[in-house]
């Protein structure tokens, strides 16, 4: 009893240590390093790069300013409003750098700010997409560059309908236009001609690139990919941020006819894509902005010969803004995208992540609840499982009926173990038990478990998708805590940061108890070490969703209480008695703690 008392208490002291220093020491130099980055801003190389022709390169300098002073310093600007998206183009070099999004806020608070996308030059953290014109090497061609001072041919905002018109003589007898419409969606057409009044042919090379400084705030993890994605010649090309981590990295270049380029972030996504007809060569790179990278994702098309007198003509799509499944796949089926819908972040198991998503939307659709979507998918996939898994609760009941024989085979056996086994082997053989048949089911179940948790952590169509009650976002973990009984103590449980685990919510302990539940209705395993670990799992689980989605939480609770009352019917008949109240005596580690025990004459 001591000893238990002792290890609780040396387990609280140590928590209070790692969450003391993690709040006052850690969080303090995290949020001091992240404001000395802020400083780094990109600008653009002007020129092409020696050698062969290609999207400019990107270069750095530092600058600190507000939003709203960077859209003041860079110059005249062309408004853009659309019923999704909002900002404004940059005349300077005609650079998309001002988006916001209409529909998205940072919180589910609809007073919070609007989501921001791309940012202009000296903010802290810049982001933005640019097209033009690469010149012949060796020849110097003026083309337009970041300080182009492009003119609007007549007024006005771009909006769905309404295309801006831009125009740049370069005074060697080339003129440059670019005419840029909208869709009421994410998606811009730039299409850029050039008309040539020279004496001698012009070779041009048309490029497109997206470039931002810093990775986003939202850290990368193993089930979520956020860096470089496109697509070549139907292939996925995704490098993430962390594979040019290294000073020096070379690009990641590849060639294609049909595809696109662009950066990715978990929900949005800033996107060049050329016409799926025309060859391209693609490239993902990394500079070095003081401590932290810039990165940029390119193509450049083959050469354009611009005869004297004549004119060339081509026409890039610019994609910026959330990925919404339905409007993904609307863009790649109505424009002919090569491979859109890899922009979602669809996992290994794409072939059921995809399907699930869309069963999922279609109850959505029906129940006008994404909580109440997840119990429908739940019970539909129950069904589409129910003979596997009944075929592993027959296995379990057949297990616990022979389970007093087993107990009695070990004290027969207890000193010789290879006798023990044979007899259980023997034992198993006569009354035809496979003790894997439990287990093997569980394998074709984990994929369809792994597939619904991607799809409710990387899906914009969940993000502050509200339930019931507290749940205001099921794509965020319970916003309840243990640490403040659940919100009766009037105090705010800050962010715990790697120790998130032990702010459990309601619905992470309400998982946990039916879990636990479930595993009273499994048989024991065999081994005295695999029995102990399998009482503790209901306990490890619930503080490893407690960082989880709520709705991948609600999920699993349902889940479990659904296995539960098919494996009670299930091993009734098999002619099991089951006394559920019986069984729910609490595992003997925890009775410990209270001083409980097993012996009559020393129960509490």
């Amino acid at each position: 009893m001591n000893d238990n008392r002792n290890l609780i208490l040396a387990v609280v002291l140590s928590a209070a240590v790692l969450f003391g220093w993690q709040y006052f020491v850690a969080a303090p130099q995290m949020r001091a390093e992240q404001a000395r980055k802020a400083n780094i801003t990109l600008h653009q190389k002007a020129e092409a790069p020696a050698g062969a022709p290609g999207a400019p390169a990107a270069i750095t300098t530092v600058a600190h300013l507000s939003r709203g002073e960077a859209l003041e310093r860079g110059g005249a600007r062309v408004a853009i409003q659309t019923p999704s998206v909002e900002g404004s183009l940059l005349l300077k070099g005609a650079r998309f750098d001002d988006l916001r999004l209409r529909h998205y806020r940072e919180s589910v608070d609809p007073r919070s700010p609007e989501i921001v996308l791309l940012s202009p030059e000296g903010t802290p953290f810049p982001y933005y997409a640019a097209f033009g014109w690469v010149g012949e090497p060796g020849r110097k061609t003026a083309v337009p560059n970041d300080s182009t001072p492009w003119k609007q041919v007549g007024s006005g905002a771009l909006s769905p309908g309404h295309p801006v018109t831009l125009a740049w003589d370069n005074g060697q007898g080339l003129v440059f236009t670019r005419q840029i419409a909208v869709d009421d969606k994410f998606m811009f057409a730039v299409n850029d001609s050039v008309a040539s009044k020279a004496t001698a042919k012009t070779v041009l090379y048309p490029y497109a690139r997206v470039a931002r400084v810093g990775a986003p705030k939202t850290a990368s993890n193993w089930t979520l990919h956020e860096g470089f994605v496109g697509v070549g010649n139907d292939t996925l090309k995704d490098p993430s941020y962390g594979d040019f981590k290294n000073e020096g990295t070379p690009p990641q270049t590849f060639s294609a006819t049909g595809g696109w380029v662009g950066i990715t972030d978990k929900y949005w996504m800033a996107a060049v894509i050329p016409a799926q007809n025309e060859a391209f060569d693609a490239s993902y790179s990394a500079s070095s902005v003081a401590d932290t990278k810039a990165y940029q994702a390119d193509y450049r098309l083959g050469a354009h010969t611009l005869a004297p007198g004549g004119t060339v003509a081509v026409t890039h799509h610019l994609f910026a803004g959330a990925k919404v499944f339905d409007t993904i796949r609307t863009y790649e089926h109505g424009m002919g995208i090569a491979r859109f819908d890899l922009a979602i972040d669809w996992g290994w198991f794409i072939i059921i992540t995809q399907p699930l998503f869309w069963l999922l939307d279609q109850f959505f659709h029906l129940l006008g609840n994404f909580g109440l979507a997840i119990l429908l998918l739940t019970v539909t996939v129950k069904l589409i499982f129910f003979p596997i898994a009944n075929a592993q609760y027959k296995s379990m009941a057949k297990m616990k009926r022979v389970q007093p024989e087993m107990e009695r085979l070990k004290l027969r056996f207890a000193d010789d173990p290879a006798k023990q086994q044979q007899a259980l082997m023997e034992l198993y053989k006569r009354e035809k038990v496979n003790p894997i048949a439990g287990c093997l089911p569980m394998l074709l179940i984990i994929p369809v478990f792994f597939s619904l948790y991607k799809v409710l952590y990387v899906t914009i169509e969940m993000r502050q998708a509200p339930f019931y009650g507290w749940i205001k976002d099921l794509s965020a973990p319970d916003p309840t805590s243990i640490l403040n009984l659940f919100g009766l103590l009037p105090y705010h449980v800050p962010n715990l940061g790697p120790l998130a685990f032990l702010s459990i919510g309601i619905w992470p302990i309400l998982m946990g108890i039916t879990q636990w539940v479930q595993t009273k209705l499994n048989p024991a395993p065999a081994d005295p070490v695999q029995a102990k670990m399998f009482a503790f799992m209901p306990l490890i689980f619930t503080f490893m969703f407690a960082t989880f989605p709520a709705g991948l939480v609600i999920y699993y609770s349902w889940n479990n209480l659904l296995s539960v009352a098919q494996q009670y019917l299930m091993m009734r008949r098999q002619g099991i008695e089951v006394h559920l109240l019986e069984n729910m005596k609490p595992p003997a580690w925890l009775r410990g703690l209270f001083g409980a025990s097993d012996r009559p004459d020393k129960a509490v």
